[in-house]
């Protein structure tokens, strides 16, 4: 009989979550700690009504309503449910020293553990949830031990006791479990939406803007047009001011593209790409850069793997790529490119000794706009991402404060028998 009430509570206990779960998407109610206050009282007055009486001691669930409170609905939901157990309880009568007694410490760990629960992530919430849900089972156990102990009970009733007690704490475990993974769900299913409604927005926000920079890029290439002519036919102190023009309509015209090619990558003309060729274009282009930067650039790679893709937009994948690494890097550090070929893919591995990233930028490197650079506009990494992904490859980053980045890119590839070019023996290369 006391494992049937029990699972009545279990239900009664479930209950708030599902009627909190219609009005979750109500803002103004969903979210309120009145709401979920009244729900959990209301929870606790049921779970005190439908109680199990047996030997003097009445068994029910009626502290974990006050955990869920506290712990999911904050200080005034749990101050309301708490306040309604003392009312039902006093209603009910009895041993009201023992009540309160028992109340007061069902509700001072959840209480305690209210501030730090929100900064756990969800698995370790709902961990938390079933350990401090276990605190009243031990309260009650303990209690039960110093009756036994004090009105001298004889062994069969302190036999059925402990099984009562056994039964008690796995049904409020397996409750205490059930609503805290409906709770996260329920927290999982908002920040769902919240990112759907985002990500709408953006995508609206992105075929604006890139109709809009598709016009504009056209008449911008006009005007450059005429400034390179009249640039050329200039030989007085306009000279230096044209330049200067020019230098910014580049760059303007520069962003225009790279913010196009992050909305939809454009492989103009698929080829059959040798990946090594690629690798050794891209670092010889940078050499340059990399010695003016006092950074040493390592290159390992391997001949005879191919790749089918756009060769100008995988080199500005790899050019955005490597640069950010080479600007990352203090004069006199490293930075190494290797290539490791597999069955059917390749990795490139990217690595620097720089400042390396922290991980809330780590969590945020390849958002539109988002840079770690003083002078930048994160559009070189997202477009390198794109590209990348429009290739059916994979990027990923791992960093570490103060040691450095490394960038790992797996492309599909596959080999084909060398040629006799002497050049393709070479396998481990350093620039």
């Amino acid at each position: 009989m006391l494992a049937e009430k029990l699972l009545l509570n279990v239900l009664i206990i479930l209950l708030p979550i599902f009627i909190h779960s219609v009005l979750f998407d109500n803002k103004s109610i969903g979210k309120s700690p009145y709401l979920c206050g009244v729900l959990q009282s209301a929870a606790v007055f049921l779970s005190l009504a439908f109680s199990y009486e047996e030997g003097g001691l009445f068994w029910d669930l009626r502290y974990v309503p006050m955990v869920l409170a506290f712990l999911y609905g904050g200080p005034i939901a749990g101050a309301m449910v708490w306040v309604t157990y003392l009312g039902t309880r006093t209603i009910m009568g009895g041993d009201l020293l023992l009540g309160y007694a028992s109340g007061f410490l069902a509700a001072l760990i959840p209480f305690i553990f209210m501030k730090k629960f929100w900064t756990f992530e969800a698995k370790k919430r709902i961990r938390t949830v079933v350990l401090v849900g276990l605190w009243p089972s031990f309260s009650m156990l303990m209690i039960l031990a110093v009756s036994i102990i004090i009105n001298g009970a004889i062994a069969e009733d302190t036999n059925q006791i402990m099984m009562n007690v056994a039964i008690f704490g796995a049904i409020q475990v397996f409750a205490v479990w059930i609503a805290a993974i409906l709770h996260e769900s329920l927290i999982e299913k908002d920040l769902m939406r919240k990112e759907i409604l985002r990500a709408e927005k953006l995508n609206t926000l992105g075929e604006l803007a890139a109709s809009i920079a598709h016009e504009i890029r056209n008449p911008l290439t006009v005007v450059k047009g005429f400034l390179q002519m009249m640039h050329k036919q200039e030989k007085g102190n306009n000279h230096y001011y044209l330049s200067l023009v020019l230098t910014e309509l580049g760059r303007a015209e520069s962003i225009i593209n790279d913010y196009l090619n992050f909305a939809k990558p454009q492989f103009e003309k698929l080829e059959d790409a040798e990946l090594a060729e690629i690798i050794a274009e891209v670092t010889l282009l940078l050499e340059a850069f990399a010695a003016k930067e006092g950074v040493q650039v390592n290159v390992q790679f391997e001949w005879a793997i191919y790749v089918k893709t756009d060769r100008n937009q995988l080199k500005q994948a790899l050019v955005n790529i490597i640069k950010n690494a080479i600007e990352a890097t203090d004069d006199g550090g490293e930075v190494n490119i290797s290539q490791v070929s597999g069955v059917n893919e390749t990795y490139i591995v990217v690595s620097d000794t720089g400042k390396g990233m922290d991980s809330a930028q780590l969590a945020r490197l390849g958002t539109l706009f988002y840079t770690t650079k003083d002078k930048g506009t994160g559009l070189g990494t997202s477009v390198s991402i794109k590209i990348i992904e429009a290739m059916g490859g994979t990027i990923s980053f791992k960093s570490e404060k103060g040691v450095g980045t490394e960038v790992t890119i797996i492309l599909p590839t596959y080999k084909q028998e060398p040629s006799d070019n002497t050049e393709h023996d070479k396998v481990n290369n350093a620039i």
